[in-house]
Order: structure tokens, then C-alpha cells, then sequence
């Protein structure tokens, strides 16, 4: 009897650790298809919000985490550059502790200037990135925890940033979360009329002081 191409999810999970591990281990540079973020200008629009097409049929997406996403950002750069998106990951870089909203806040700039056209941030509950990266003209963070709220961010909500919670969502979901985000398109019409109403909430508040 013939053997399936298909590696179970366990496997598929245990070879990026093995890959991610390594990488750290030894200090080397990220996988091919992850960038780290340096800064940088932006460029273009395309269809559904700012940012360049990316490589092999994929998508540029900014990527983050503090030391609580630490673990899980990384293992979904490396499937997500394996799906043949361009990555540039935002940090952190270890597991040692640092301040969510910088990390929150460097990926939604990228969104924000047309450098990547998705943003993802992972910390120990995704709310407090949501808050921040929601501080950013031109963002609509969601945080995200099942399917149905990863369809309905992207549909409803035009949502260019997914925020996740590592203490909340194991690896396997979070990945089919990502894989649903980034598959439905902007929902037209009416949602896009409610979307508009949101920028307007958003520049009716530009400049003025807290």
C-alpha cells in the first residue's frame, strides 16, 4: 500500500522546531524567506491595502512577538516563508523579556507605510498588541482565537493585522488561523462602507490631543 505525501501536523510541527532550534542555537541567520526588520520606506497598494506582492505567488507580512509569542512566531515565519510568502520578522529575537507594545507597534508600521501588506503579532493574550497596533493611523488590528473570528475580521472589518495569544491558542489552530486570515478577501458593499466610517472615527481624531 502506498505511503501518504502528506506528513501529520505533529511531524510537520516537530521538523520546524528542529529548524527553529538550530537556527538559534547556532546564532545563524533566518530561514530563507524571513527577513529581520531593519526600518525602512514602504511602497505600494494593491487591491485589498498597502504593500508589495511579495515572492512566489505570496504576500509580504511584517511579523512579531514578545518573549510570550516568542515560540510561536517563530515556527509561523518559518511555515509561512515555506508557503512562499516574504517575511520580515519584527523581533523579538529570543525569549528573554521585553515590552509587547514595541513589538506591536514596528510591525504596524510596516502595514501602516506600505512596507508588507499584513501584519501578524503574537504575545501571551494578542489583546494588548491589538490595542497598541489599533493606535496606528491606517490599521485595523483583530485579535483572533477560532476560525469564525479570523473569517470575520477580514470580511466585516477589513482587518490588516492579526493580532494572536499564545497562552490561548496552541500552535496547530494558530496556524489554521493564519491560513483562514490570509485566504478571505475583503468583504465589499456594505462592509466596505462600515469600514470607511471607521477611518472617518479615525481622522476626526487626527492631531487632537488626548
Amino acid at each position: 500500500m502506498p505511503t501518504s505525501p502528506l506528513l501529520p501536523e505533529s511531524e510537520v510541527r516537530a521538523i520546524v522546531r528542529r529548524v527553529v532550534d538550530a537556527a538559534l542555537a547556532s546564532g545563524s541567520a533566518a530561514p530563507t524567506g524571513i527577513e529581520r526588520s531593519t526600518g525602512g520606506e514602504g511602497s505600494t497598494d494593491t487591491a485589498d491595502g498597502p504593500g508589495s506582492a511579495g515572492s512566489a505567488g505570496g504576500v509580504s507580512i511584517a511579523i512579531g512577538g514578545d518573549h510570550g509569542g516568542y515560540r510561536l512566531k517563530e515556527e509561523l515565519a518559518v511555515k509561512l516563508a515555506v508557503a512562499g510568502h516574504e517575511v520580515v520578522d519584527c523581533g523579538t529575537d529570543s525569549p528573554d523579556p521585553v515590552d509587547y507594545p514595541d513589538i506591536a507597534h514596528a510591525v504596524a508600521r510596516k502595514v501602516a507605510d506600505g512596507s508588507c501588506r499584513w501584519g501578524i503579532v503574537v504575545d501571551g493574550a494578542g489583546i494588548g498588541s491589538a490595542m497598541v497596533a489599533n493606535k496606528v493611523p491606517g490599521v485595523r488590528a483583530a485579535l483572533c482565537y477560532d476560525l469564525s473570528s479570523a473569517r470575520n475580521s477580514r470580511e466585516h472589518n477589513h482587518a490588516n493585522v492579526l493580532t494572536l495569544g499564545a497562552g490561548l491558542v496552541g500552535a496547530g489552530l494558530a496556524w489554521q488561523i493564519v491560513q483562514e486570515w490570509l485566504a478571505v478577501p475583503w468583504g465589499p458593499e456594505r462592509h466596505a462602507r462600515r469600514v470607511d466610517l471607521i477611518t472617518e472615527v479615525e481622522q476626526s481624531y487626527a492631531g487632537a490631543r488626548p
